[in-house]
């Protein structure tokens, strides 16, 4: 199935916590000299217009990242100054998607992997990134296409794993891939984003990973609402493998002040826990 385009929720309040945690493992990755691969399975088209139709339909961006005012957040200095080099002026006419906020990290002596199956939004990711020679554009699937650079030559990598799971049985090969690239990479992290749509479906993503023996596993988690049967996502996160160390202290200051901006009750929602210690 190919119908998700993420056009329609760029900048909604799950690419905020997807993106704070990814702007703060390429921000540790880029610490040391020595080069890196960034793998992005599921990577859409990198950029969104928000002033485009599609954006401007559901408006998705103003219970996401319009609802985070940059002065009330000054430790997501680097998070905003992504997003301000894709804009010409101070108002945000466009929000990167991860591609992009890689792209900002991503050094010469770095690579970078995008792959994206849905044949118009593989066009526009190429575009986007015609200029950049040590970022490659593959119309395949993300999932085979992990497999083909597991271990990466660097031996240093992120991996984000980022499908719509517009396919239920995407949450458990998401798990399934992740299991086997760790067996070849097992020093490498993993990002992977998923939704919160039934509990127990995250539940069931968890336990897997906690009986494959995998170690350094941590959860973050931001959520608009709470956990409920009713159709759509109420809440979002990402499940890290070696995080970096600084990762969890951040997120379990900031996820508090966020989930106040971003509730749709009078109760903060988020989780930041660990799932398996080192």
């Amino acid at each position: 199935m190919l119908s998700y385009r993420h056009s329609f929720h760029a900048g909604n309040h799950a690419d905020l916590v997807k993106h704070i945690v990814l702007v703060e493992i390429l921000g540790h990755l880029v610490k040391k000299e020595s080069p890196f691969d960034y793998i992005d399975t599921h990577s859409g088209v990198g950029l969104y217009d928000l002033r485009s139709s599609d954006s401007q339909k559901l408006q998705e961006h103003n219970e996401g990242i319009n609802k985070i005012n940059p002065d009330e957040f000054p430790e997501l200095d680097k998070y905003f100054e992504v997003i301000g080099s894709y804009n010409d002026s101070k108002s945000m006419d466009f929000y990167p998607g991860s591609p992009s906020f890689a792209s900002f990290f991503i050094r010469k002596q770095d690579k970078g992997w995008l792959f994206e199956l849905h044949p118009k939004d593989v066009e526009l990711l190429k575009s986007n990134f015609s200029r950049r020679k040590n970022i490659r554009v593959q119309h395949k699937d993300g999932f085979d296409g992990l497999k083909a650079l597991i271990p990466p030559s660097s031996r240093r990598g992120l991996v984000l794993i980022d499908p719509s799971y517009e396919v239920k049985s995407d949450y458990d090969l998401v798990i399934d891939r992740v299991i086997k690239a760790h067996k070849k990479f097992s020093h490498g992290i993993y990002a992977i984003w998923y939704p919160v749509v039934n509990r127990k479906t995250i539940q069931r993503m968890e336990n897997t990973l906690i009986k494959s023996g995998i170690r350094n596993i941590q959860r973050f988690e931001l959520g608009i609402s709470p956990d409920a049967d009713k159709r759509g996502m109420t809440s979002s996160g990402m499940i890290v493998i070696n995080p970096p160390w600084l990762l969890f202290d951040k997120m379990s200051q900031l996820l508090p002040k966020m989930a106040e901006k971003i509730s749709q009750t009078n109760k903060p929602i988020y989780k930041c826990d660990v799932i398996v210690d080192e």
